[in-house]
């Protein structure tokens, strides 16, 4: 469940949350399901998908849910989930990870006080930016 009276990023799919989530989640090491309900006979979606699934990115709770195709909204960059990663080496394989069926959209390249910055799109289209401090 996510907590009340605190703000909590919400990721809308088009069938592939469960799928999303448990990337998500075995990428980062602090990542972690905390609930998932789907979809039952005679609710508003398909019987089988992700009604909710609450989840962790180290201590920031996120959820996730899957619309129909038909009302199902394309995610864009314009908004991001940003990571400001511990190393170069935790950076290159989350970057890697999710560059993979994605689409780079800047970098990796050294910006500012950051020896490598990035904005990448994911397979599930989430854009990511990451970060890594010199």
């Amino acid at each position: 469940m996510l907590d009340q009276n605190q703000i909590s990023t919400f990721l809308t799919f088009s069938g592939q949350a469960e799928e999303a989530v448990k990337f998500y989640v075995d990428l980062f090491d602090e990542g972690k399901i905390i609930s998932t309900r789907y979809f039952e006979e005679g609710e508003p979606g398909e019987v089988g998908k992700i009604y909710t699934m609450v989840f962790e990115l180290g201590n920031q709770k996120f959820a996730a849910l899957d619309m129909e195709k038909k009302y199902a909204v394309d995610f864009s960059w314009a908004t991001s989930i940003f990571v400001e990663t511990k190393n170069e080496a935790e950076f290159d394989r989350l970057f890697e990870a999710f560059k993979e069926g994605g689409h780079v959209m800047m970098g990796p390249e050294a910006m500012g006080i950051y020896s490598k910055v990035t904005w990448v799109t994911d397979r599930f289209g989430v854009t990511w930016q990451l970060v890594c401090e010199k």
